[in-house]
């Protein structure tokens, strides 16, 4: 499968397109939060401060780094702190949730995109409505990766703006 389209980081030029799964997938998710953790938190202001983002928990920080990715839920589980990881679903859904109602992520399903030379790649398609996302997220099924090659209709984390805010320092801090 092609990391592709507004969801990939175009990383397969450098590392080949890995199927889904594989150490080549774990190679692009490692390579992405490299980058991110290393160079893209600076951005616009009415962001929060590191303190504040210090002062989240680490189940908070592993959903706002999926969101930044634009991973699906399931990539979650490689950035959640190992006490984390034994947490059922339906506790890790609250976290999320929480994140959501703060307007910090947006839960999409994942759809089919096609760049203007025709290359086909993956996108986030539409939101899933809140009232839906409960029973969704307590759904052990969606918290793993797909079976196959595709992954359309599978549940991404998407920041929004406000999230943004979060996830960013301001330049004070970078030169911290």
């Amino acid at each position: 499968m092609a990391v592709n389209g507004p969801v990939g980081c175009h990383l397969n030029m450098m590392y080949g397109a890995p199927s889904a799964g594989s150490a080549g997938v774990r190679r692009l998710v490692n390579v992405c939060r490299a980058a991110w953790v290393t160079a893209s938190r600076a951005c616009d202001d009415g962001r929060v401060s590191k303190h504040e983002w210090e002062a989240l928990t680490d189940s908070e920080r592993a959903f706002l780094i999926n969101s930044y990715e634009i991973d699906i839920l399931p990539g979650v589980w490689g950035d959640l702190g190992e006490d984390d990881q034994s947490l059922p679903v339906d506790e890790l859904a609250q976290v999320l949730l929480r994140l959501v109602d703060r307007g910090w992520i947006e839960v999409r399903r994942i759809a089919p995109w096609t760049s203007p030379t025709g290359e086909e790649g993956l996108q986030p398609g539409e939101l899933v409505p809140r009232e839906r996302l409960q029973v969704l997220l307590c759904d052990a099924a969606n918290w793993e990766y797909p079976e196959g090659d595709s992954w359309i209709g599978a549940l991404t984390l998407v920041e929004t703006a406000e999230g943004k805010k979060v996830t960013r320092m301001s330049p004070e801090e970078m030169a911290e």
